[in-house]
Order: structure tokens, then sequence, then C-alpha cells
């Protein structure tokens, strides 16, 4: 009976704690631009919201390409980072957290602007007729009543994260401990024909995908029957 490697876990490991810092990160950004993109007129809402579907739509190795160019010592972001000191983004963590931002944004960005969207006028305009700031009907009336698409975008954020591969291949690479996650720890068993070990990593990843869509689905709130 084949177990868990001591790099199994380390992939286990990176891969959880890649999710955690990603889902966090993309709450906290894209909580404001979900919120502009909900109320916004403005007639750059179609194509900045194109932007952000974009990593649905395009394949995971495209995006990763263009972000290793740009992170590469001779792409602008790469330069930046080289003269501020901070090296190349590339084949390490925080690359990885950049790559995981972009490719799930998505997955924060619609459920909350969702969200705000269902809200409509009324509970904010009573907000400010008893003499509540902007921020203070943001923070005590919009973002508790938008709680189910929070909890949505940090459940899909964290689920796909766990589960990129292409992504984060080609802007990390394969350094055991550094930036290989359980995606690629599979991809190396099945390459080396350890069938047994891909099947527990695999089956692992199964498992946790069903968990999350029954947690999607308990969390979700109930319509009021007739």
């Amino acid at each position: 009976m084949s177990i868990l490697s001591t790099e199994d876990w380390a992939a286990i490991a990176l891969t959880l704690e890649l999710a955690a810092v990603t889902t966090v990160l993309l709450l906290i950004l894209c909580t404001p631009l979900a919120w502009w993109l909900a109320h916004t007129h403005s007639r750059w809402k179609g194509p900045i919201g194109a932007v952000v579907a974009l990593p649905l739509v395009l394949p995971p190795t495209v995006i990763g390409f263009y972000l290793l160019v740009t992170m590469g010592p001779n792409g602008p972001v790469g330069q930046f980072t080289q003269w501020l000191g901070l090296g190349r983004l590339p084949f390490t963590f925080p690359g990885l957290v950049i790559g995981s931002l972009i490719y799930s944004m998505p997955f924060a960005v619609q459920p909350l602007q969702r969200a705000f969207e269902s809200l409509g006028s009324r509970p904010l305009e009573v907000a400010a007729s008893l003499g509540a700031s902007p921020l203070d009907r943001f923070f005590t009336v919009a973002l508790p009543m938008a709680r189910p698409g929070f909890i949505t975008a940090a459940v899909l954020s964290f689920a796909h994260t766990v589960g990129e591969f292409g992504v984060v291949l080609m802007i990390g690479g394969n350094i055991p401990g550094v930036t290989r996650v359980v995606s690629v720890q599979i991809y190396d068993h099945v390459e080396a024909m350890e069938y047994a070990n891909a099947h527990l990593l695999a089956g692992g990843m199964v498992v946790f995908s069903f968990i999350v869509l029954m947690l999607l689905h308990w969390l979700q709130p109930k319509e009021p029957r007739a």
C-alpha cells in the first residue's frame, strides 16, 4: 500500500499556503473592484469586466507565458523588481501568488459583483437618510448584506487556486518545497509511472472538489417557499 511521501506532503502544504494567501489577497483587492463594477455607469465597465473575465477563456499556459515574459529579466515588471532590489519573481513563491491572483480573479470578482448588484439601492438610501456616511454605508450595510457573495468568492478562489496547473508550472516551474504544488506533483508521479502515488493525490483532489461543491450548495441562501 502506497503512502504519501515527504515530497507529497510538502506539495500539499505549499498548495494550501498558496491558496490561503491568494484567497485573502483576492478578497481585499477585488472587493473595491467588484463594488465599482456593480455601481458604475462608466464606459470602461465593459472593457474592464472583460479583462477581469479573460482567465475564464484563455488557456492557462497563455497566461503563464505572458506573466513569465512580463516578470522575466527583460520584462517591465522584472526590470522594476530588480531595480528595487527584489530580484526576479519567476520560479519563486511570490511569483506563484501573482500568477494565482490573476488566474483566479474572476472567481472572486464575479460573485462579489453579483452580491453587490443584488443589494439594490434601497438599503443604502435608508442608511444615508439616517446620517450614515458613504464609508459607513459600505461597511455597516453593504458588506454584511453581501456576506453570501464573500463566502462564495472565498470558497471558489481557494478551490480554483488549489487546482491550478498550467499557470503555476509556467511561472513557478517545478522546484520542490518552493513552487511544486499538488497538481505538478501529480504530473511528476505520472511521468515517473508512479501511479499509486498519483492515485492518492488525484483522489484527494476529487474528494476536495466534491466537498467544495457541497459546501457551496449548503451555504447558498435558501429561497423562501411560497
